[in-house]
């Protein structure tokens, strides 16, 4: 008599662990079997914008940091400071156009609030706030550099006029740029380019200002107090 064998079930074979129990099935990988399964992309922590800003922001810190050192090996080194028959700086005048800049990173952080609550109008007055301020400090530190010439302090005054006047300017070099930077920012808030959804440029700008405004206290008190 002939035995017929029933046929093996068709399929993948079942893996069994050694425990007999069966492991779980994969988890899907976003093939080509549905677009509804693919992975969402995920958003960026960061936009490029304030990316690019932070890694000139890293680099301008370790320009200053080599100034400052030098201007404090030479400020502790010389057997008197500032040297006799040189002309004092303007302690509390630059105190006050110290506020005046510091006022102008309270205007920059107000504007990039109003991107988002109120009317661009708002935005493009806090913005020229800023500017307005920015330039007043620029006009004080002019002025105060030409008195300061009048009185004989110039670059080639030894090291007490040259680091003076590395240090000072290259920090109105920066602000300058910071102003341009924000008069670009104020013509793309104008033309609609800067809006609550794409305000990358807008938020790099006061970023760099932050930077700009944070960096001056410190030279304040490096060159004019100590």
């Amino acid at each position: 008599m002939t035995t017929i064998l029933d046929a093996p079930p068709a399929g993948p074979p079942v893996v069994r662990r050694p425990t007999g129990g069966v492991p779980p099935p994969l988890r899907p990988t976003g093939g080509d079997d549905g677009g509804e399964r693919d992975p969402e992309p995920r958003r960026p922590l960061i936009d490029n914008a304030r990316l690019a800003t932070i890694f000139l922001i890293a680099a301008e810190i370790m320009l200053f940091a080599g100034l400052v050192s030098a201007f404090f090996v030479l400020r502790f080194g010389a057997a008197v400071w500032p040297p006799p028959l040189q002309p004092r700086l303007p302690i509390a005048v630059t105190g006050l156009n110290t506020v005046v800049l510091l006022a102008s990173s309270v205007a920059v952080a107000a504007a990039v609030r109003a991107l988002s609550r109120g009317p661009v109008s708002h935005v493009i007055a806090r913005l020229r706030i800023a500017a307005a301020l920015g330039a007043t400090f620029l006009v004080v530190q002019g002025y105060e550099w030409v008195r300061l010439i009048g009185f004989g302090l110039t670059a080639s005054s030894g090291a007490y006029g040259g680091t003076f006047y590395t240090l000072i300017g290259a920090h109105a070099v920066h602000v300058i740029g910071a102003l341009v930077w924000l008069a670009i920012a104020v013509a793309y808030v104008r033309s609609g380019r800067f809006r609550p959804e794409s305000s990358g440029g807008l938020r790099a700008c006061a970023l760099y200002w932050h930077f700009v405004v944070g960096l001056w206290p410190i030279l304040y008190v490096s060159v004019y107090l100590l």
